[in-house]
């Protein structure tokens, strides 16, 4: 197995041979190992693998050979110390918070979050006893006055979804560790490339693999990061028990994904960069945000944290519901999907699809309006989305 490390010049070697095993047939691809289960020579191996006394395999819901190879490609990546993928990117969220605190612990969490994690703090944890503050994410008093003495994890996304507001990472994460508290980062909206959580402090790395890592809009992964004392101790009890398991053939996909990964976002984000100078000041647009374009509120925090400004844009239009929906409905290249960090681009309004049953004052809270729509930008040519941009603004306009 070839060892590579995640700086910069071996970064897109590593993405095409981080981890990289073969059969005894030599394939240049990765084989699929599409299997349930494995067989054992004798009784006494058998019994000796589930001692773990033999470092083979049990069956594919507790590893597989071809879901390790995309976990460790992932982890050379983030520079992690272990990985776990899991069958989505909400079971990789639900199981990092979930085998980091018990009943009777406090979570702290930036108020703006997708929707399903938004769930998974205000409805579903609270019936295990574990509670949850949600908090101005930029705003590092207000995490420091929501610290109560059971506090246990602080959660995050930053660049959040969908309103793209930024948190200081390594702020937080002193804060964090100030009162003996993980901090744990879904990095979706960054991907590995763009952001490292664990340099800046943060304790646990998540991510939706159907995103960018797959990025062509073919399957459903997650991943879980972090250290080996928590992956061993907390993380994989967690997962073998409840059964969020990555199917091989999806993380097979996942691995071919992460080999076109750092060309892939690329190109979006310098299409992303050149359609928010297009959006920024046009008659139908109220804000545009784009992490590393000028007019963010947070535009240094943006510099400082993220070596791009990503692959996705806030867009709030003037007029509210019908002019985001006339925005949407012109545009004859950009596809209307609640998915994003696909190879195509694609548009959605929150507050109707993806934020729909966060409760009203939570959304007018996170910035979520009528107005808002979130686009995803994709690998067309930057000719065309700016065609397609054009139309949309002048219906728009007509709302404006």
């Amino acid at each position: 197995m070839s060892e590579f490390s995640n700086s910069p010049d071996q970064l897109d070697t590593l993405l095409v041979r981080g981890g990289l095993t073969r059969s005894n047939f030599g394939e240049t691809s990765e084989a699929i190992f599409m299997t349930s289960g494995f067989v054992y020579e004798s009784a006494a191996q058998a019994e000796a693998r589930f001692t773990g006394d033999d470092p083979g395999y049990v069956y594919s819901r507790y590893r597989n050979p071809t879901l390790e190879g995309f976990e460790q490609r992932m982890r050379l990546l983030e520079g992690a110390e272990a990985c776990h993928g899991t069958a989505s990117g909400m079971a990789a969220v639900f199981a990092a918070l979930a085998a980091s605190v018990n009943a009777g612990d406090h979570i702290i969490a930036g108020r703006a979050l997708f929707g399903s994690c938004h769930v998974i703090l205000t409805q579903l944890l609270p019936k295990w006893g574990v509670t949850a503050t949600l908090v101005d994410g930029a705003d590092l008093k207000a995490w420091e006055a929501a610290i109560q003495p059971n506090t246990k994890v602080f959660f995050m996304e930053t660049p959040a979804n969908p309103t793209l507001s930024l948190i200081d990472v390594k702020a937080v994460a002193d804060l964090a560790h100030s009162v003996g508290a993980t901090l744990v980062i879904d990095n979706v909206f960054a991907t590995p490339l763009l952001q490292k959580p664990l340099e800046l402090g943060a304790d646990i790395v998540t991510y939706s693999a159907t995103k960018h890592i797959d990025g062509q809009g073919r399957c459903l992964g997650g991943a879980v990061l972090g250290s080996a004392a928590f992956c061993t101790d907390k993380l994989q009890p967690f997962l073998r028990h409840t059964g969020p398991a990555l199917s091989p053939f999806n993380a097979w996909l996942l691995v071919k994904g992460l080999e076109t990964l750092s060309l892939r976002v690329e190109r979006s984000c310098d299409s992303a960069a050149a359609l928010a100078d297009q959006l920024y000041g046009d008659k139908a647009v109220a804000q545009v945000l784009y992490p590393h374009h000028k007019s963010h509120p947070q535009y240094e925090l943006g510099k400082r944290q993220m070596t791009r400004g990503g692959t996705l844009l806030a867009i709030e239009l003037k007029g509210g519901r019908k002019a985001a929906w006339a925005f949407m409905d012109a545009l004859q290249t950009v596809d209307i999907s609640n998915n994003l960090g696909d190879s195509r681009s694609l548009i959605t309004h929150p507050m109707t699809t993806t934020h729909r049953a966060m409760p009203e004052e939570d959304r007018t809270a996170m910035g979520i309006t009528e107005g808002l729509v979130r686009l995803s930008v994709g690998l067309e040519s930057l000719k065309d989305l700016q065609d397609d941009i054009a139309r949309g603004l002048a219906a728009a306009a007509v709302h404006a």
